[in-house]
C-alpha cells in the first residue's frame, strides 16, 4: 500500500457503515489520509451486488464509494466479533456507523459503551432522523428523505403534475459530506482539547437545511408569502438550451453581461426592456427571460456560441452527454480519469480526489477491497486470530 499524503494521514477510523451516505463520507476520509477499517459481515455490504462486475461482490458503486479502505469480516453479535471490534476501537480516533441507535445498543457499542472502551473517540453516528422527534426510529433512505424534506416537491413546482424523485442519490450524498465535516471538525476539537464526544448527523434534518436555503425563499422573512422554491431553479425553462445544432448552457449574471449577450444574439432591445433591465426585475421575470435566451440560442451553433461568448467573457458550457463526460478534455487535461489494475485482475475506472492541497495531497493508495481482504493482517496485529463472522 502506498503511504497516505493527505492532512488526516495518522487518524484511525473504524466504520460500520454500508450503502452509500456512509461509504461515500468514509471514501473522502480515506482520500484525505485516514487509515479506514471497513467492518462487513456474511455477504458484506449490499453495494457489493449491485450492479455488473467482472468478479463477485465487486459492483461499480461499492468500487466507486471503497478505495482505500481496508476490509474486515466480522459478526459483532458473536462473541470473537465482539472482542474483535472492542480491541478495534481502543486506539481509534473515529467510529462511524449508519445503524441505527437501538441497534448498537443491543449489539453493546452504543457511545457510552464506547467511550469506556476509549473516552477520547469521536463517534460518529449517520442516522436516518434526529433524536427526540416523531420519525426518530423510522428507517431512511434517499427517496424517503427526497419525499421528507419536500424536494420531490421541486419537479412539481417546476413542470406541474406529480412530485418526482432527481434521478441521482443526491440525499445520500449531500448527507454524506456533511458526515465528512462534522468528523474533521469533531476531529479538530479533539486536536485542541482531548475530548471526544458523540456526533450524530440526521438525515431528514441535513438535507432539508441543504435544500432550504434557497427554496425557503418567500418563507424567509415572516408572515410569509407562501412562495417557495426560488423562481430562477424552478423555471420550466432553466435547461440546457438547444442551439442549431445541439446544446449548450450559458448564463449572463451581471448587467453588463446581460447587455452584451442580447446584442451578440441579435436581440439589444431586450435588455432595455424595464422587465429585465435590472437584476431584481430579472428575478421576477425570469420566466420569460429564460424563454427568450432560448429563442436567441438557436440562431447559433454550439461552437459559434462557445467562441463567440468566451470571448466577451460571457459564463458558457458545451453540453456533454454522461458518455462524453468520459473524454471531456478539460479532465483528460488534469487527470480527472485514471485506469487502475485492480488485484482481480480487471482493469477500473477511478476518479482522482477533486480537492487540491498543496502541501498534503490527497492520494489513491489501494484498490477497493474484496471482502474480507485484510481480517487476518489486521487483527493478527491486535493479537487476535482465528473466525469471526
Amino acid at each position: 500500500m502506498t503511504e497516505a499524503t493527505g492532512p488526516l494521514a495518522g487518524v484511525k477510523i473504524v466504520d460500520m457503515s454500508t450503502v452509500v451516505l456512509g461509504p461515500f463520507a468514509t471514501l473522502i476520509l480515506a482520500d484525505l489520509g485516514a487509515e479506514v477499517i471497513k467492518i462487513e459481515n456474511g455477504t458484506g455490504d449490499v453495494m457489493r451486488r449491485a450492479g455488473p462486475s467482472p468478479a463477485p461482490g465487486m459492483g461499480p458503486i461499492f468500487t466507486a464509494l471503497n478505495r482505500n479502505k481496508k476490509s474486515i469480516q466480522l459478526d459483532a453479535k458473536t462473541d470473537e466479533g465482539k472482542a474483535a471490534l472492542t480491541e478495534l476501537l481502543k486506539d481509534a480516533d473515529v467510529f462511524f456507523h449508519n445503524v441505527r441507535l437501538a441497534g448498537m445498543e443491543r449489539l453493546g457499542f452504543a457511545y457510552d459503551d464506547v467511550a469506556k472502551i476509549n473516552p477520547d473517540i469521536v463517534y460518529v453516528h449517520c442516522a436516518g432522523y434526529g433524536q427526540g422527534g416523531a420519525y426518530e426510529k423510522r428507517q431512511a433512505y434517499d427517496d424517503l428523505i427526497q419525499v421528507a424534506s419536500g424536494f420531490s416537491d421541486l419537479l412539481r413546482l417546476r413542470d406541474g403534475g406529480d412530485p418526482a424523485y432527481i434521478p441521482s442519490l443526491i440525499a445520500d450524498k449531500t448527507v454524506g459530506l456533511y458526515a465528512v465535516y462534522a468528523t474533521i471538525a469533531a476531529l479538530f476539537h479533539k486536536e485542541r482539547t482531548g475530548e471526544g464526544q458523540f456526533v450524530q448527523v440526521p438525515m431528514f434534518e441535513t438535507f432539508t437545511f441543504f435544500h432550504m436555503v434557497e427554496n425557503l425563499y418567500g418563507e424567509t422573512w415572516l408572515p410569509g408569502n407562501g412562495r417557495m422554491a426560488y423562481t430562477r431553479s424552478i423555471n420550466v425553462n432553466r435547461k440546457p438550451y438547444a442551439t442549431a445544432d445541439g446544446y449548450i448552457g450559458l448564463v449572463p449574471y451581471s448587467d453588463d453581461q446581460w447587455e452584451l449577450f442580447f446584442q451578440i444574439g441579435g436581440r439589444p432591445e431586450v435588455f432595455s426592456d424595464p422587465k429585465f433591465a435590472t437584476y431584481e426585475a430579472r428575478t421576477e421575470n425570469v420566466g420569460e427571460l429564460y424563454g427568450i435566451i432560448g429563442e436567441v440560442a438557436k440562431t447559433k451553433t454550439t461552437e459559434e456560441w462557445l467562441e463567440l461568448l468566451d470571448e466577451a467573457q460571457i459564463p458558457v458550457m458545451g453540453f456533454n452527454s454522461n458518455l462524453e463526460v468520459l473524454t471531456d478534455q478539460h479532465l483528460k487535461d488534469v487527470g480527472f480519469f485514471e485506469e487502475r489494475l485492480h488485484e482481480i485482475g480487471h482493469s477500473y475506472r477511478a476518479m482522482k480526489h477533486p480537492v487540491a492541497f498543496s502541501r498534503t495531497p490527497a492520494n489513491i493508495r489501494s484498490e477497493p477491497p474484496v471482502l474480507g481482504q485484510h481480517t487476518e493482517i489486521v487483527l493478527s496485529q491486535l493479537g487476535l486470530g482465528g473466525t469471526f463472522d
